[in-house]
């Protein structure tokens, strides 16, 4: 049974009123707010109009007082089940953020203290036939924090450490500070007859070409144990056909489970299923990410009690630490092919989680594949993520690298509760997602290991490692029980000497953006270079990291973002609500980027551009520097895919789920085919084509040389062909070889693939600002009843842009450059279905205005 319906919520200071008197039956709540649950008190008051939208201005500076508060949520519903004496009846609250006690009739149930996992209360005695009232009272944090030692090294908030919730709610360095509470999963009610499946764990041990075994472990728990109990197991295909099936005792007795007053035993038991010709689970650009269809049928005393169903792929997966020749390496490896890591970081998706529908979750994976990314690192300040994240990355075909949630400080780990606490959380966590195809990695931390060493060595921690027990003590033995299938990784960025070294591991390049001074190793401080080339994208080139998991830099939301946030009277170039829309403190860094590319913006109009312009050609230059470091180089998951608000940030995508110029930028250079050219101002240029897929690439690669107006001025054609999952250099040219004697800031270059294969790549001689370019003349037409735009121009234009005022927009191009022979034709669409305002339509290029523009 579902409890969401008839919830009602109110706040109280604290110690205004007697918990018991509150959470009583005749308790009067005629005059409380109804509230949804899932959900969280912010969203709550928003809706009701009692604080003004957080995201709006400087309004979430009047929000704080939330934080503050006691709130009470309150729920009468009716039961009116039959159970017997093989009957139990558990109350389960998915998710509670974060300090909570229950009450059910009265009566305490018991206290909560982690917003990432679940909680069970049995309530067999307490459960009444007909109205029950469900109460739960929610502390504010600071209770529970205030008295704890608050000067350890903790970005962000000093008071963050004590708690199990998620860290970015006390302000990120992209977010604001909005510390949410609520009943933020779904609460359900489950009769439970003589046993109940608590975990299974199905993992691929070997496949062949003609066959695959799957172990899949069943962990039940039991109320007699002098029962018996066997499971059926079947695998069925995705028709839903019988592949394979075991009937299996569960005899296997592991100990009495005691949680609350849960009191049971563990029983278990192993099955091997022997598939025939198996459809293997692939990421989307090596294969189809095949499902199967698990089954688990829980018999006692030969009657079915409990069912558990999930969707699973055949596949292995490893990470390989050396090479063939014993050289360091980082590299994943699926089904026996080796595989360069594509794609992108994932913060949580709101700061207000729990009122997220499952579809903005489905919109933003579907769009990460169609930028062919395949792999997403869930990063380790955030949560835990929904089961429809998991859904949608083992549908659609893309790895996850999944921190656990401990990110930018030291933690407690000295303290008795805080540590059983943190057990709890890594076991429950493990056991819910260790079946998962998708789940490629478990690490242990996001940098706390690579600051920890590097802020002490110059000085500014004074403090022992705390939380280096959990990382390298806690979690590697507890894996090694719960889930020895996958590697665990302690923290990233981690190995070699200075855990954010190029010889080994994987790394977080943040000289470029953060100016960071590299390499140094374990002792020296760390050092910043807060200079147009200290921060410059083109550093990236000098990285030959095994693996690149974290890198990136800033670019504006998109117009429609800004404007819906920021009062009209501040939409201008540094006016105090645009700079509010950055939550990294060091504004400088982004005007020195753009600085070095396209010159620093003058205006507001100039900021959006050139900052898009910065970030999307910076992460093109970075990326395509990796891949053509294959295989030395496996893997490049820039900083960051998304937005938690509407701010300017490391995002590709904003909160409104507006592509900025650097995603439709990724799917290009993650093509799985790319066709790049490696070459800085003055020097050859050198055209590289990678391979990553499973078959030959045989075709014709042309490169074209262009004046401003169109005229060609040179054209270099090969043929190649490059084996699968590998690389060719095809050519180096000078530039008078490619210019023929035209000055290099005049002209732009195309390379292409004669079977189109894989979309062209406009590749500059100079940087933007020295770039010249002609105005152009832009013709578009709309088709409003297709939802297409055309668009063509008589001269080379530079990121052409199209703007409309709605949200959840997606277009198959934006942000691209145009030749005076090609006539672009987009398609829109509107995510959720709604009306595209085709009066709001806005068409620009870098060089032209507005009245260059024809609307045929």
């Amino acid at each position: 049974m579902k409890l969401q319906e008839n919830w009602k919520l109110r706040d109280f200071n604290v110690g205004e009123a007697r918990d018991l008197e509150v959470a009583s039956p005749d308790y009067i709540d005629y005059f409380w707010m109804t509230t949804k649950v899932p959900g969280d008190v912010h969203t709550t008051l928003i809706e009701r109009g009692i604080i003004a939208d957080p995201f709006y201005g400087h309004n979430d500076q009047q929000s704080h007082w939330v934080e503050n508060k006691v709130w009470w949520y309150r729920n009468t519903f009716d039961w009116d089940d039959e159970q017997d004496d093989q009957e139990r009846i558990e109350l389960i609250f998915e998710g509670l953020d974060t300090f909570a006690t229950v009450y059910l009739n009265g009566v305490e149930l018991g206290s909560t203290d982690n917003m990432f996992i679940a909680h069970s209360f049995e309530v067999t005695r307490e459960l009444k036939k007909g109205k029950n009232v469900l109460a739960v009272k929610i502390d504010p944090v600071h209770l529970h924090a205030q008295a704890k030692m608050q000067y350890y090294w903790s970005g962000f908030s000093k008071k963050r450490i004590w708690t199990r919730k998620a860290q970015y709610h006390y302000g990120w360095d992209w977010g604001p500070r909005l510390v949410c509470s609520g009943i933020w999963k779904g609460v359900h009610l489950i009769k439970r007859r003589n046993a109940y499946v608590e975990s299974i764990f199905a993992r691929t041990t070997t496949i062949t070409d003609q066959s695959a075994t799957v172990d899949v472990t069943v962990d039940v728990r039991a109320f007699n144990k002098n029962k018996p109990c066997s499971a059926i197991v079947e695998l069925m295909d995705a028709e839903n056909n019988p592949v394979a099936s075991e009937t299996i005792q569960l005899d296997r007795y592991n100990g009495l489970i005691q949680d609350g007053a849960i009191c049971a035993y563990n029983l278990s038991g192993e099955v091997r299923l022997n598939v025939s010709n198996p459809s293997l689970w692939w990421t989307h650009d090596l294969g189809e990410p095949y499902l199967y269809h698990l089954k688990v049928t829980l018999l006692c005393n030969e009657e079915s009690v409990d069912v558990h169903e999930q969707r699973f792929g055949i596949r292995t997966l490893e990470l390989m630490q050396r090479d063939e020749h014993g050289q360091h390496a980082f590299t994943f490896v699926l089904n026996g092919v080796k595989l360069f890591a594509k794609g992108a970081n994932w913060i949580p998706i709101d700061s207000f989680i729990a009122a997220v529908p499952d579809t903005r979750y489905q919109h933003l994976i579907q769009m990460s594949k169609d930028a062919n990314m395949n792999m997403l690192r869930v990063w380790g300040g955030g949560i835990y993520e929904r089961d429809i994240f998991y859904d949608e990355c083992d549908r659609l075909g893309l790895l996850v690298w999944q921190d656990f949630m401990f990110a930018c400080a030291l933690y407690p780990d000295y303290n008795r509760n805080f540590m059983d606490n943190v057990r709890r959380e890594i076991e429950q966590v493990v056991r819910r997602l260790r079946s998962r195809t998708c789940l490629a990695l478990w690490c242990g931390n996001n940098e706390n290991d690579w600051l920890y060493e590097a802020l002490s060595s110059s000085g500014e921690i004074p403090h022992p490692f705390y939380g280096e027990k959990i990382y390298h003590e806690l979690m590697p033995a507890l894996l090694e029980t719960l889930d020895p299938t996958r590697t665990f990784w302690p923290s990233s960025p981690f190995g070699g000497n200075d855990h954010n070294s190029r010889e080994e591991g994987d790394t977080h390049n943040w000289q470029v953006w953060h100016g960071n001074i590299e390499p140094r190793e374990f002792g020296q401080p760390q050092l910043q270079d807060y200079s147009v080339e200290g921060l410059s994208f083109k550093k990236f080139k000098g990285d030959m990291t095994k693996f690149a998991s974290e890198f990136g830099m800033h670019a504006s939301s998109n117009r429609y973002t800004l404007q819906r946030n920021i009062p009209e009277n501040q939409f201008f170039w540094r006016s105090d609500e645009m700079m509010y829309r950055n939550k990294d403190i060091h504004h400088p860094k982004g005007i020195l980027l753009m600085e070095g590319y396209t010159g620093a913006p003058g205006n507001i109009e100039e900021y959006l551009n050139y900052s898009m312009l910065t970030q999307a050609e910076g992460l093109k230059y970075g990326i395509e520097h990796y891949r053509r470091n294959k295989p030395d180089t496996s893997g490049a998951l820039f900083w960051q895919l998304n937005d938690c608000w509407p701010g300017t940030s490391w995002s590709v995508i904003d909160y409104y789920g507006l592509p900025k110029a650097a995603y439709h930028y990724a799917r290009k250079f993650f093509a799985p085919v790319l066709i790049t050219a490696d070459h800085d101002p003055g020097k050859d240029l050198k055209l590289w084509v990678l391979n990553d897929r499973l078959e030959d690439y045989n075709d014709t690669v042309r490169l074209t040389v262009y004046r401003m107006d169109g005229s060609v001025l040179s054209t270099h054609e090969f043929d190649v062909l490059v084996p699968a999952n590998s690389k060719l250099q095809v050519a180096t040219l000078t530039e008078l070889d490619l210019t023929a004697g035209a000055d290099a800031a005049d002209v732009v270059c195309v390379v292409s693939s004669a079977s189109s294969i894989t979309e062209d790549n406009f590749i500059y001689l100079r940087d933007y600002k020295d770039m010249r370019f002609n105005p152009a003349q832009l013709q578009v037409s709309v088709d409003k009843s297709a939802g297409l735009v055309r668009i063509s121009t008589d001269q080379v234009a530079r990121m052409v842009k199209l703007e409309l005022d709605e949200e959840w927009l997606v277009m198959n191009d934006n942000f691209f450059d145009l030749l005076p022979s090609q006539t672009k034709v987009i398609q829109v669409k509107q995510s959720y279905g709604k009306a595209i305002p085709w009066e709001t339509l806005r068409v620009s290029t870098l060089n032209t205005d507005g009245n260059n523009i024809t609307l045929l």
